[in-house]
């Protein structure tokens, strides 16, 4: 650039570069690694947009002390969760491993979540190439986080998002929500061909999920609720995973 050249702005950088300053959703990947847990390689693929915190966990019997099995498992669950992480590490933006002995699962995972500042949590369950993800969207949840996580793990993909509001009778303007949801995937870039929008009434939209999952590759959800430790692991999210057939990612509520 000679002197005669006017100083690039900030504004015109962005702008001739068209550059995205979104730092990548960081997804949290909990494993029972000395149970033989893995992750697929069609799911590895699909996550490779975000950052992956994968967690291999060990839960004990209450009369185990932790470090007592740290001592004895903690190099098998690291080589394990190594292994997995590999599998990340040729397709993704990075991966940052860490290994839990616990009494309890679900405290333990919500804890780390919080540590790591996670977007949203996968519920691992045996998948096949992932083209057509479900989106539920019942009660009050994080409508524009769960959206944006979608277009940032579809961004180039030809798979298909729907849209299903549930409206279980509540104040609860379960329309509204799926339209915003779609306006947040279109404004991401994803054409409208790919986003289909359903509505539906539902007294128990947790079974009526479950039901559907044989149909889409995938389930992405919002946790709904204050505590990540209820939703997601209690009532109603873990009976989803549980009994779907797919995947089941749980977008966490922003903390502010």
């Amino acid at each position: 650039m000679s002197d005669d050249d006017p100083a690039p702005t900030a504004e015109s950088i962005m702008s001739d570069n068209d550059l995205d300053i979104r730092e990548p959703p960081r997804i949290l990947v909990p494993v029972e690694v000395l149970e033989g847990e893995s992750i697929s390689e069609s799911l590895v693929e699909f996550l490779a947009p975000a950052r992956i915190i994968l967690l291999g966990y060990h839960v004990l019997p209450d009369q185990t002390p932790t470090e007592q099995a740290s001592m004895q498992f903690e190099d098998r669950a690291r080589t394990a969760v190594e292994d997995i992480a590999d599998t990340f590490r040729g397709v993704g933006r990075g991966v940052e491993t860490r290994v839990a002995f616990t009494h309890d699962r679900d405290q333990t995972v919500e804890r780390v979540a919080e540590e790591v500042g996670a977007t949203a949590i996968l519920l691992p369950n045996p998948s096949s190439d992932i083209e057509d993800v479900l989106v539920p969207i019942r009660g009050a949840v994080d409508v524009g986080r769960l959206a944006d996580l979608v277009a940032t793990l579809l961004g180039g993909h030809t798979g298909t998002v729907t849209l299903w509001g549930l409206d279980t009778g509540g104040e609860y303007d379960t329309d509204a929500a799926v339209e915003r949801a779609r306006e947040t995937l279109l404004d991401r870039g994803l054409p409208a061909e790919q986003i289909t929008a359903e509505h539906a009434e539902s007294e128990s939209p947790v079974w009526d999920i479950v039901d559907r999952s044989g149909e889409f590759d995938i389930i992405v959800m919002g946790a709904g609720g204050p505590s990540l430790l209820s939703s997601l692991f209690g009532d109603p999210t873990e009976r989803v995973a549980e009994g779907a057939v797919a995947p089941v990612i749980v977008v966490r509520t922003r903390e502010d």
